[in-house]
């Protein structure tokens, strides 16, 4: 039987690519939960949001992190709703830049 191939959101592709802008910090969790591995993370190395936390839970597994001013967040939370997340609007690129570039050609 042929497999059939996931949707991919629009949205979420497009909040992809505004994360890819933010600074990633990698870190193992170690004998911590992941989400307790980056809060400690986060408070012993002073990181100012956004951020972009990937938190190794084991050889297979990497879970990821977004720090903002509101708190910690899933990353897929946060590509599904960047427009929620004021920092993420800074470096999503504007649409009037985009239509006024191609109207002056």
């Amino acid at each position: 039987m042929a497999r059939r191939r996931k949707r991919k959101s629009r949205r979420r592709q497009e909040g992809r690519k505004i994360l890819e802008h933010v600074p990633q910090y990698n870190i193992e969790s170690g004998e911590d939960k992941p989400v307790t591995a980056a809060r400690k993370y986060i408070q012993e190395a002073g990181i100012i949001p956004p951020a972009l936390l990937l938190v190794k839970r084991n050889e297979h597994t990497t879970d990821r992190y977004f720090w903002a001013e509101k708190g910690l967040f899933g990353a897929q939370y946060v590509e599904e709703n960047h427009f929620l997340f004021p920092s993420l609007r800074i470096l999503e690129p504007s649409k009037e830049n985009a239509t006024v570039a191609s109207s002056s050609r």
